[in-house]
């Protein structure tokens, strides 16, 4: 069953030191490569800050734009992962090895296919 990771943690927030954020760019290749190397991560990348986002929704027929993400919170999601696993189980399991669950947090939610086959 197939997993999508929302990457979540705080835009602007106190900024690491350089020490604290090698550490970060070094666990998060080390948690890529073993989930790579498991067969689980299907694909998965950073995203831009939120203030580069845009909203779209259409209402009576009118599309409305808005700059910013959807709802104003204090965490946005920062990245995402596409998993693979056999249950839930192996899913929480994956994302509590994800090294932004130490100081963020990451939502596990399963896709829901258009037909289910």
């Amino acid at each position: 069953m197939q997993y999508m990771l929302l990457i979540c943690g705080v835009e602007g927030g106190p900024e690491p030191s350089p020490e604290e954020r090698a550490a970060m760019v070094a666990d998060t290749e080390t948690w890529v490569a073993e989930m790579d190397g498991r067969g689980v991560r299907r694909f998965g990348d950073r995203l831009r800050p939120s203030d580069t986002a845009t909203t779209v929704r259409v209402r009576g027929g009118e599309t409305l734009l808005s700059d910013g993400p959807f709802a104003e919170t204090k965490e946005q999601i920062l990245g995402f992962d596409l998993i693979d696993c056999a249950d839930l189980e192996e899913a929480l399991e994956v994302a509590a090895a994800h090294p932004v669950a130490r100081g963020g947090s990451i939502e596990v939610r399963p896709l829901w296919p258009w037909r289910e086959d």
